[in-house]
């Protein structure tokens, strides 16, 4: 897949709540306002693969990517058979994003060991390029890893397409893009709330927040970034709104544009709805940053 092909900003959502049927009418929906990729989580809803499959039947140009699939559920040639797959077709329309996890998930949950995590991402990485493919003879999917601190930037600047950064700032995304030089894809994932009330705002921030600060990789990136504990545990102002944006569309385009100013090459917001609960779809801040608008 030619990564020209994420030429406007993306929408990251989970879908798992949604039949298939209307997985296919989200998608259409995106397509039409002009996005150019939607990417989808792997949790312990749908196989991301099955719910790639759906997503791309029912389109005609939108990218599906995942972000991520998780490395330790999978051999590395079985996810490249996957990814071969589903770009083959698709007519190129697809992005592996893979990722370590977090040690709840893959040790707590899965019972699988989670030793090691950067140098196993490394050995991954080798082991699904040297994977047999006795397929049709197409192009592989790009890949991008799932990557926060200096190490695994680094890493996936040097054996992948580039890095799918999480829960971060426009700061984040310049220091990203200078570890990982010119050349390589950052695809930043942003938050979105369409709110102008502060309350609101950072209320589904500390909301989303509480789901994810339990993690200890997003935990640690964001004291890497100059947050303190204290402003972490307590939803500080500060630390929510450097990592959430909310506001009205100019001030959620702005904070979009920031992370293409700081050298992000591909932006997908997450739309956060702002008075319903988790999961439901917030069509009014996706209309409101539509490429197509």
């Amino acid at each position: 897949m030619d990564l020209n092909k994420l030429s406007t900003t993306g929408v990251w959502n989970f879908c798992d709540a949604m039949t298939a049927s209307e997985c296919g009418d989200f998608a259409r929906r995106l397509e039409s306002l002009g996005y150019s990729a939607l990417w989808i989580p792997e949790t312990v809803g749908r196989d991301p693969f099955v719910s790639s499959a759906t997503l791309l039947n029912a389109t005609e140009s939108l990218v599906v990517a995942t972000g991520i699939a998780n490395i330790w559920m999978r051999h590395p040639g079985v996810m490249m058979q996957a990814a071969r797959s589903l770009a083959e077709m698709s007519g190129d329309r697809f992005l592996l994003g893979i990722g370590v996890s977090h040690q709840p998930l893959v040790e707590g949950l899965r019972g699988v060991d989670y030793t090691r995590p950067l140098t196993a991402m490394k050995t991954y990485l080798e082991a699904m390029e040297a994977s047999p493919w006795m397929g049709p003879e197409t192009d592989m999917a790009p890949v991008v890893v799932a990557a926060l601190g200096p190490k695994m930037l680094e890493l996936s600047g040097a054996q992948s397409a580039g890095a799918h950064p999480y829960w971060t700032t426009p700061e984040h995304t310049a220091m990203a893009r200078d570890l990982l030089g010119d050349g390589p894809a950052l695809c930043v994932e942003q938050k979105v709330c369409l709110t102008t009330d502060p309350d609101v705002g950072r209320a589904k921030g500390a909301e989303q927040l509480s789901i994810y600060k339990g993690l200890a990789n997003y935990r640690n990136n964001w004291k890497r970034m100059g947050f303190t504990e204290d402003q972490i545990e307590n939803d500080d102002p500060v630390f929510v709104d450097a990592v959430m944006a909310w506001g009205d569309a100019d001030a959620l385009g702005a904070r979009v544009q920031a992370h293409y100013d700081a050298g992000a090459s591909h932006v997908c917001i997450q739309p956060i709805h702002p008075t319903a609960g988790h999961g439901s779809i917030d069509w009014d801040v996706l209309e409101a940053l539509a490429p197509a608008s």
